[in-house]
């Protein structure tokens, strides 16, 4: 299948990263960042998470959404036939440019209950084991 499971994250395009994290911890208490590599901030927001990118300067795209999928190659193998361009590893972009980065449900920390999973049709979707650690590091799994 290539079924849309969630979103995993935004990214959002900042003039200064530092400036930005500290005008998120001057509004909301505990900001915790999961990472930080290059120009690149990802404030934790429990199993999902924000992407803070410093701007990439003229004609270079640093905003897209993370989509959640249920099979992430049988999703790009389809963007592909269905003519997208295919950006990186994983990156789509659509017939307006705008940039879907595709992730797998398995692999990532955000996670929906059992009854929802079963109530859109997927039953039974996992996690990867180091999904699952990471989820058990925060609290957020057994």
């Amino acid at each position: 299948m290539a079924r849309l499971v969630g979103i995993n994250h935004v990214a959002v395009e900042v003039r200064d990263l530092d400036e930005e994290l500290e005008f998120l911890r001057r509004i909301f208490d505990d900001v915790q960042l999961r990472g930080r590599n290059g120009g690149m901030a990802f404030v934790d927001l429990g199993d999902q998470f924000i992407a803070l990118v410093r701007g990439g300067g003229a004609g270079v795209r640093t905003d897209h959404v993370g989509l959640v999928v249920d099979d992430r190659e049988e999703t790009l193998r389809r963007a592909r036939e269905a003519g997208a361009e295919i950006v990186g590893r994983n990156d789509v972009l659509d017939p307006s440019g705008n940039r879907w980065q595709v992730v797998d449900y398995r692999d990532i920390q955000f996670t929906k209950a059992p009854r929802v999973l079963e109530g859109m049709g997927l039953k039974g979707l996992g996690k990867s084991e180091q999904a699952e650690e990471e989820l058990r590091v925060k609290g957020l799994a057994d």
